[in-house]
């Protein structure tokens, strides 16, 4: 058992840093030294929010309360998707950046991909 400190820092920093980290590169206008090809940009929200779907599947898999795996996945996917809408909202207010409905997709999928995978990885390293 760890002490409640430990688990803070080891299971929702991380969350905190990425979602901070996402918000202050969204304060920016838009970037457009990114590589070039058709959906990049979709492609980079896809990753982001993988990694942030896996983080907060990461914490909430450690919740007692969560004992129900599906929940699990529909919580995190859910947490990555909206903190990807109020990124989408944030931005619309950002000169030189827009709100749009194609980011948010890649954002979800991205949420539900990153999750998926760590749950397959992680079930095969526990076997």
């Amino acid at each position: 058992m760890i002490s409640k400190s430990k688990y803070i820092l080891i299971y929702w920093v991380p969350i905190f840093i990425y979602c901070l980290l996402i918000f202050i590169q969204s304060s920016y206008p838009s970037v457009e030294t990114i590589p070039s090809f058709l959906f990049s940009d979709k492609l980079l929200h896809f990753s982001a929010y993988a990694l942030l779907g896996i983080l907060f599947f990461r914490a909430f898999e450690t919740f007692p309360a969560l004992s129900n795996h599906h929940l699990t996945i529909i919580i995190s996917i859910l947490c990555a998707g909206l903190y990807g809408a109020s990124d989408e909202i944030h931005q619309y207010f950002v000169p030189g950046r827009n709100a749009d409905i194609i980011d948010l997709a890649a954002d979800f999928a991205g949420g539900f991909a990153g999750v998926m995978i760590y749950r397959v990885i992680s079930r095969q390293f526990a076997d």
